[in-house]
């Protein structure tokens, strides 16, 4: 309410009202000041409503206090709504709140009940004030009045708007408005699928495709084609993908077993003559030279190769991996074969088929193409490496890693399936050649009166004294397991040193390594060849020659150490 109307409201006290007289008598006085505007004290003027002869207020017809439902628009031809005319009240002040409630206009009214009063079917001429500058609103329309289609032929059907009914509310009223038509509610032209019958991608296509006819491929776009090539494609792909899962389902599971890490594993480097019998090969490469090597070995890649004298050893490594792996599922102390050899690349189709032919767990190759793979050997963190060339084994221990000369025996033995069997030699391959020097400078008395003089200096390691570690602590996971009776690894100490007088230096230099040997053999100068029949070793070390052309000649696989001071005076 404006400052305007409460001043005025403060001067109309409740008590001063009007009677319906002293308004009949001001109108006669002033009739034309009917709908004027009245200045106040204030600078804003107030209007005043139009009243009929009776002083009721003629209410507005875009006015918003209808108490009529708002159903539609009126018609033309039918008469306003009785609803349309309220009550004047009995002061002019209050006349410019249009929006006021109907029970502060009847109180402000004479206690008489006036008489219905009738209006004229034509519409109103008189000009309207607007009340508090409001902008107008859509005319509310009787709520008895009939709808027609006449209110729907104009071309802005003004009365459909949204409601708080539902759409089907919606939908009833509007076909009920039309003449009752009936609505046609479009239907999805494709049936849907229930969920528990999804199908595969092409398949759900092919429903949705319109029936094959013969089409004339020129007429088609060329984004068509593309399209119809790519769907085309599509299927044969999912043909192809649905056989071929097909086939793996009928084949056997064959899990293979990864290898482990290098930097946890203990890698033994394997060359490919020392793995496999390739006398003839060399000797095709010796005599003929390399591009007839090279054809022999393409026009035979599906020959598989004959075991060489490292096979034996290389299947007894694996086989300690086995029994590790089903203590320590996740074990990575493990033996990782790495074949290295300086063949040529299109050799390695022969190799690898010969692998997998006897099943041998071997996944990284080295081929170096005629160049010497030593190398390579500190790359792949090698422990040890095995081959049949010589002149590479000693270019190896000048680096510093432990390796040997393998050679195959002169007949056939019998070998333990289920346990690794390593013979080594003592001086020169598990401890230094410093008592060797003595004994091939000075003489044996000399060197047995060295020995018991430094009984207690522990001697020197050698080159294949790692390797012995290595045994060791695969060893000590079975034994923590309780499987000392059933250990897969024994080690054998077979050395021509004499027990009473220098052999208790060997056994102190052990325990103070913290290695520990299963067999100590001191044979005091006598040949080693029968004792290792018994043994019966996968591989034995020595340094020197005439033990291993000994051991030779009983069959057992040697491996020879080019170290210390026997190698120059050979």
């Amino acid at each position: 309410m404006s400052q305007t109307s409460l001043k005025q409201k403060k001067k109309n006290e409740p008590g001063m009202r009007y009677s319906k007289e002293s308004l009949d008598a001001e109108k006669r006085k002033d009739p034309d000041k009917t709908g004027a505007r009245l200045s106040t004290q204030g600078s804003q003027e107030i209007p005043v409503p139009n009243t009929d002869s009776r002083g009721y207020i003629v209410r507005n017809q875009w006015s918003r206090t209808s108490r009529s439902p708002s159903t539609g628009a009126p018609s033309v031809d039918e008469p306003r709504s009785r609803n349309s005319i309220a009550k004047a009240p009995t002061s002019t002040a209050t006349s410019g709140t249009s929006s006021a409630s109907p029970s502060q206009h009847e109180a402000s009214l004479p206690p008489q009940t006036p008489e219905k009063l009738t209006v004229s079917q034509t519409p109103q001429t008189r000009p309207i004030t607007q009340l508090d500058s409001q902008p107008p609103t859509p005319p509310e329309p009787e709520p008895n009045s009939r709808r027609t289609s006449k209110m729907y032929g104009g071309s802005e059907p003004w009365n459909l708007r949204e409601t708080r009914d539902t759409k089907e509310v919606q939908l009833r009223d509007y076909a009920h408005s039309c003449d009752s038509r009936e609505l046609i509610i479009p239907k999805s032209q494709y049936p849907r699928t229930p969920p528990t019958e999804w199908k595969s991608y092409v398949q759900r296509r092919l429903q949705y495709q319109a029936p094959s006819v013969d089409v004339d491929q020129e007429c088609l776009s060329e984004a068509q084609q593309r399209q119809q090539q790519q769907m085309e494609e599509d299927e044969v792909d999912e043909a192809y993908w649905t056989s071929v899962s097909m086939l793996y389902e009928k084949i056997p599971s064959c899990a293979r077993p990864r290898p482990p890490k290098p930097k946890h594993a203990i890698t033994i480097a394997v060359s490919s003559r020392a793995l496999f019998n390739m006398v003839d090969d060399r000797r095709i490469y010796e005599e003929e030279g390399l591009e007839k090597y090279m054809e022999y070995q393409l026009t035979n890649e599906n020959v598989i190769l004959t075991p060489g004298p490292a096979f034996r050893f290389v299947k007894a490594l694996q086989h300690v991996n086995s029994r590790l792996r089903d203590l320590y599922p996740e074990e990575q102390d493990l033996f990782d074969i790495v074949l290295m050899t300086n063949n040529h690349a299109q050799v390695g189709v022969r190799l690898i088929n010969s692998v997998n032919h006897y099943g041998l767990l071997i996944d990284r190759f080295c081929l170096t193409g005629g160049k010497s793979p030593i190398g390579y050997l500190k790359a792949y963190l090698t422990n040890l490496y095995l081959s049949a060339d010589s002149e590479k084994v000693q270019e190896a221990i000048k680096e510093g890693i432990a390796s040997a000369t393998m050679f195959a025996g002169a007949k056939d033995m019998a070998y333990c399936d289920t346990q690794l069997r390593v013979a080594f030699d003592g001086d020169a391959v598990l401890f230094s050649d410093e008592s060797e020097h003595i004994a091939k400078e000075h003489g044996l008395d000399k060197f047995f009166q060295h020995e018991t003089l430094f009984e207690n200096k522990p001697l020197a390691q050698g080159p294949l004294k790692g390797f012995l570690e290595d045994l060791g602590k695969l060893q000590k996971k079975f034994y923590a397991k309780d499987e000392r009776l059933l250990c897969p690894i024994r080690t054998y100490l077979v050395t021509a040193r004499s027990a009473a007088s220098s052999g208790a230096r060997v056994l102190k230099t052990l325990r103070r390594w913290g290695l520990e040997i299963d067999e100590a053999l001191f044979l005091a100068g006598a040949p080693k060849g029968p004792i290792l029949v018994k043994i019966r070793p996968h591989i034995f070390f020595d340094d020197q020659m005439f033990h291993i052309e000994s051991a030779q000649k009983f069959g057992t696989i040697t491996a020879h150490v080019p170290y210390g001071i026997a190698q120059k005076r050979n």
